[in-house]
């Protein structure tokens, strides 16, 4: 008999319930979540050999336990949070909010629900998901400090550095600055700390880059054969893409990304919008990508976004319709590479 295992998981303690076809219940467990919770999981499930696991939010909360399983050999589901939900607060004996009903409505989730999406080992995509949002973190911190130097750069001398600001024009503005009263001496000495934090944050962005370019590299995708694509937009596709074969088709993958418009009908009128949703860090490699390509003349992608103004596309209507084509391309690729076993 297949049985079913539901899996509440939570920072302190996971909670498992196991059900039969009929949706009753046959066993549940709680353990602490620590270093051996797979392994009490796993001694406590042995009685049933024909078993399923189906974690709620395996890619969140579930995320190590659902690994750790996956590991060990077991087959497990990922279920997410508001299908647990509703099954939840559609059965009437188990409304009330418990961690093992929780984890019974996963599991019976898992049970009725036919298209769940199997928990894969993680791979080259999951490091580069990784890398890319160090590399992220890194530049907005970055960013931050720079707005702050140009704020305090201002106070110090009267319009300050006009442009882009790098270090070794900092090195030079104060170079030529002498602090005459106290407040100006507090000024200079708070740029000079601000310049030190912005120098350690080039070095971890350099650092940053080598590790991306070398996991790129061990990859062994062909997604930085497109035109516009580098290792760190190439790490942030393949990395906020995850396993590309979890989406039927390019328009799926349009729609998780957010390239896809979105349709709005009211009294039979049918009109598409910009889409908003989707996965905005992917959302926002594809716009670069794009980008990139309209810079260079003589690229497809410039070709493609002045074909479409000249047939009476606005310039923003054009650049999203280049921005689909590049999904289409970078879905096709990634296909490609899985394809291959990369």
């Amino acid at each position: 008999m297949q049985v079913i295992i539901g899996v509440d998981p939570h920072k302190a303690s996971h909670t498992a319930v196991a059900i039969g076809t009929c949706e009753d219940e046959l066993a549940r467990k709680k353990v602490r979540a620590s270093r051996s919770q797979v392994e009490q999981l796993l001694a406590w499930a042995e009685p049933f050999p024909t078993r399923l696991w189906a974690i709620e939010g395996a890619d969140g909360m579930g995320y190590l336990l659902a690994q750790q399983l996956v590991a060990s050999g077991e087959h497990v589901l990922n279920v997410p949070a508001t299908l647990a939900a509703r099954t939840r607060l559609l059965g009437s004996s188990r409304s009330s909010k418990n961690d093992p009903n929780d984890a019974l409505s996963v599991a019976v989730t898992a049970l009725r629900t036919r298209d769940l999406r199997q928990v894969q080992r993680v791979g080259h995509s999951e490091v580069l998901r990784l890398l890319a949002k160090r590399n992220t973190d890194i530049g907005d911190q970055r960013t931050r400090l720079v707005c702050r130097m140009h704020a305090l750069l201002l106070e110090i001398a009267a319009g300050g550095i006009a442009k882009e600001i790098n270090a070794s024009d900092v090195d030079r503005f104060l170079a030529a600055v002498v602090p005459a009263t106290p407040v100006e001496q507090v000024r200079f000495d708070l740029a000079v700390e601000l310049l030190a934090d912005i120098r350690r944050l080039d070095e971890q962005l350099k650092a940053s880059h080598k590790r991306i370019r070398v996991a790129v590299a061990a990859s062994g995708t062909t997604l930085t054969d497109l035109f516009g694509v580098g290792p760190i937009l190439g790490a942030m596709l393949i990395g906020f893409t995850g396993d590309v074969r979890r989406f039927a088709n390019r328009d799926r993958y349009a729609a998780y990304n957010g390239t896809a418009p979105v349709e709005f009908s009211s009294g039979g009128r049918t009109v598409h919008r910009l889409s908003q949703r989707g996965n905005r860090q992917l959302n926002h490699a594809l716009h670069m990508v794009a980008v990139c390509q309209l810079r260079q003349p003589h690229s497809e992608g410039r070709a493609y976004f002045d074909r479409r103004v000249a047939e009476g596309k606005t310039k923003k209507e054009a650049l999203r319709a280049l921005k689909r084509q590049v999904s289409n391309a970078v879905y096709r690729q990634l296909v490609a590479d899985a394809a291959r076993g990369h």
